[in-house]
């Protein structure tokens, strides 16, 4: 019988392929469990089979953050300072935030608000002047994407390997990150790999590690680990909503709340420095923010409480919903959303009007399915079909992307991710 290894020896060997194949290696470090597993594993790895290596680690700072997520992130990349080489990032891009009506977005470190910045911005942190493909329109998930080209130039590189610690178990989204089909792999049986430029790779070493396995992890090797984790376990959080991310995001929304009751000291200071915080941690679980089950009001259709919302905002967010919109109803007219055989069966059932095509575009067996928009639809695939019931959640979260409804970056912001890579590609190749 062939011997299957368990996680953590599964993770040391793709860690071995990675150091053997990589000629530099970082790791994403926000300060949470996953990743703070990840680096642990790195560190381990270097200090057994490969003590001549240096680890890059990239930390974003997004400036709010429990105290103990700082101190846990301070405290380890200085006990390792020996092998790391630490790129702690404190730049002013554009974050998502669900709080506000009037807000879609704010900037951690912006130099206009210095004084009302929740804790000083660390020594020896790169800022925005760091990167010379920063500018005022660049997202987080931007910088993200962006950094490891700059880093590849910066290292001269011959390839370069970002570690993230996702995990499959998470989310749909994150089973898809693995395992789409569009993916290039370093090989076709690394699955756990993903090349996203030339030579330039990320890598999923615990993709297939459950919650379990990650304390298991920290308790039987006795790593480090955050330990605001032990503080949500005490205030009864879920382990699904254990988060450390930035608090202002949809995920996010629902514990915000806890801040006044962990780190009241960086609560105060939030509610001066992001719009509708005190809003959101009251009224962030609940239906006037979208979630659990919202209701119609008696006399109106889910299109009528929809300009209704509309007509309460403000004109430059009112017109972005407005763009969303338009944009979701031509697609469903003229290419149709890919839906399972299941959930077509459903709309049949229902006696729903569709035109459904045989080929699309996208690499999915679902079948197109072309469509007016309805006012509401009963069915556990909701979140699948265009309802301006659907577009009412997206107001009431605040979710000015329309990340609910499925809404990706746009056309500009693809094309500006391209054109700062062509740019380090022609510094690769010595044209600039």
């Amino acid at each position: 019988m062939t011997y299957q290894p368990n996680v953590y020896e599964a993770a040391m060997q793709r860690l071995k392929v990675v150091f053997e194949r990589f000629d530099y290696v970082y790791v994403s470090f926000s300060g949470g469990k996953d990743s703070g597993v990840l680096l642990n594993l790195c560190i381990e790895y270097i200090r057994k089979y490969a003590p001549d290596r240096k680890l890059g680690v990239l930390h974003i700072d997004y400036e709010i953050q429990y105290r103990q997520t700082t101190e846990y992130v301070q405290q380890t990349l200085k006990d390792n300072r020996d092998i790391l080489e630490v790129y702690h990032c404190c730049v002013p891009f554009k974050v998502a935030t669900c709080t506000s009506m009037y807000q879609p977005y704010w900037r951690p470190w912006e130099e206009s608000e210095r004084e009302n910045w929740i804790r000083p911005r660390p020594e020896h942190s790169y800022t925005a002047a760091d990167f010379d493909f920063f500018s005022d329109d660049l997202w987080d998930y931007d910088f993200h994407f962006l950094f490891a080209p700059w880093l590849f130039h910066r290292k001269k590189c011959r390839r370069l390997c970002c570690l993230v610690g996702i995990r499959t178990q998470e989310s749909f989204d994150r089973w898809r990150a693995i395992y789409n089909d569009k993916n290039h792999r370093y090989f076709s049986y690394h699955k756990w790999t993903h090349r996203i430029y030339d030579h330039i790779y990320n890598a999923y070493p615990i993709y297939d590690w459950k919650t379990t396995d990650i304390w298991t992890a920290n308790g039987k090797f006795g790593w480090s680990y955050n330990r605001l984790y032990d503080l949500y376990y005490q205030a009864g959080v879920p382990l699904n909503r254990q988060r450390v991310a930035s608090p202002f995001i949809s995920q996010a929304i629902s514990t915000l709340k806890l801040y006044r009751a962990i780190d009241p000291d960086t609560w105060g200071r939030m509610l001066g420095r992001v719009n509708g915080v005190n809003f959101a941690s009251i009224y962030g679980n609940t239906i006037a923010m979208g979630w659990k089950s919202i209701t119609c009001p008696p006399g109106f259709s889910w299109k009528d409480y929809m300009h209704f919302l509309l007509n309460t905002l403000p004109e430059d967010a009112r017109k972005n919903y407005l763009e969303k919109l338009d944009v979701s109803i031509r697609f469903w007219r003229k290419h149709g959303g890919c839906l399972g055989e299941a959930t077509i069966r459903k709309l049949q059932k229902a006696g729903i009007l569709f035109t459904l095509g045989d080929t699309t575009a996208y690499r999915t067996r679902k079948k197109p399915v072309r469509m007016e928009y309805l006012d509401d639809i009963d069915i556990a695939e909701f979140k699948e079909i265009p309802t301006y019931k659907r577009m009412c959640i997206c107001i009431l979260k605040n979710d000015h992307i329309c990340k609910y409804m499925g809404f990706a970056p746009t056309r500009q912001e693809k094309q500006r991710r391209e054109t700062v890579i062509n740019k380090y590609k022609a510094l690769k190749n010595g044209k600039l």
